[in-house]
């Protein structure tokens, strides 16, 4: 199963929690979480990072069901919940597209 298919489903299900970190901007950028399992539904991952600090994560772009962009930053060690660690609205001015970082 690809990587994103496994994260849907997990998003479905509920297995996964939030970092204190993303429960921070998520609150500070009006972002509920009904918006996220939007984003992630119907998202893509953009970027991948196996080598990150705190365990292998992706970044997805997604929109929710208003079109509103959204890069969610999902932790996934495997046989664990997933984490979600960032949520933000992508920067066009850092963007191309909100997938290809200028």
């Amino acid at each position: 199963m690809a990587l994103i298919e496994d994260i849907r489903n997990k998003i479905e299900r509920g297995e996964f929690e939030f970092t204190k970190h993303a429960v921070d901007r998520a609150i500070l950028r009006h972002i509920r979480v009904a918006e996220i399992r939007e984003a992630i539904a119907g998202g893509e991952s953009i970027e991948d990072y196996p080598e990150d600090k705190y365990g292998p994560s992706c970044l997805i772009l997604g929109f929710t069901s208003s079109e509103r962009p959204l890069h969610v930053q999902i932790g996934y060690l495997p046989l664990r919940l997933l984490r979600v660690i960032t949520v933000y609205e992508p920067d066009s001015a850092e963007w191309l597209d909100y997938r290809t970082r200028k």
